[in-house]
């Protein structure tokens, strides 16, 4: 009983909130309801308007050049992401918009991937836009195609497929490694129109020498919203705004705070 009582007096007690974790807390919250304002407030929703992009705005023109020229379009998501990176995840957005445009216009679509999962899922994303523009008989699944995991391999492989089938339009839109000036460089001699956008400054570099129109960091993200017109996701794209006028108000307030502080030591190099 004893010794119960003293395993009892000397167990540390957890605290149920730790403190130090509280703008943390306050900050999502903040977030939290910003996000549904702008999504369920209705005003705010049609007073939003997504500014221009050039890289976009070119699409239908690059879907259009390879519907004249009779050739077909290429698009890959590059080596170097997965299923559940968000690069990945927003090239397969603009994938559905151009996989329908090419339904209509019954241009060949070719989708080279390292990865079965995305290959996978790219499948059902172009089987699904097809049928939403009403010529599901157009889709042919051999299109969307595994090459291999090898980064070098597959840039072999798409780098083969460009020269071959001398695409009109290249989209190099996901996660790019080191072969993102590989593909880019032979799609410039090929003579194709090429659209690229990744999330890795070392790479925009490269797509922005040798491509026609490059989408720069979060470019890509807004592109699904810029081309469907999807409310709810212009509704995510003005949260983040929101959210980072915040940010840089509370940036510039602490280092206002920290300059004028007659406790802070800013004189001291």
């Amino acid at each position: 009983m004893a010794l119960s009582l003293a395993c009892c007096i000397f167990i540390p007690a957890v605290a149920w909130f730790e403190i130090s974790k509280l703008p943390v807390l306050i900050f999502a919250v903040i977030s939290i309801i910003i996000v549904l304002y702008t999504t369920f407030h209705k005003k705010s929703r049609e007073k939003f308007k997504v500014r221009e992009i050039a890289g976009l705005k070119a699409v239908e023109n690059a879907i259009g050049r390879a519907t004249e020229m009779a050739l077909p379009i290429l698009y890959t998501p590059g080596w170097g992401g997965d299923i559940q990176r968000p690069t990945t995840i927003a090239s397969l957005n603009i994938l559905s918009h151009v996989a329908e445009k090419t339904a209509q216009y019954n241009c060949d679509l070719i989708f080279p991937t390292h990865d079965p999962v995305i290959m996978s899922v790219a499948q059902e994303v172009v089987r699904e836009s097809y049928a939403r523009a009403g010529f599901v008989d157009r889709f042919k699944e051999d299109d969307i195609r595994y090459v291999t995991s090898s980064q070098f391999g597959y840039a072999a492989a798409v780098e083969g497929l460009i020269t071959r089938l001398k695409p009109a339009s290249i989209f190099l839109l996901g996660t790019f490694e080191a072969e993102s000036l590989i593909l880019a460089e032979t799609g410039n001699i090929a003579g194709s129109i090429q659209i690229a956008g990744t999330d890795s400054t070392i790479q925009l570099s490269f797509f922005i020498v040798a491509c026609d129109y490059t989408l720069i960091g979060e470019e890509l993200f807004a592109a699904s919203g810029y081309l469907s017109g999807d409310k709810s996701i212009l509704a995510s794209i003005r949260a983040q705004d929101i959210l980072k006028i915040i940010i840089i108000i509370l940036i510039i307030a602490a280092v206002i705070w920290v300059s004028f502080d007659p406790a802070a030591d800013w004189w001291v190099f």
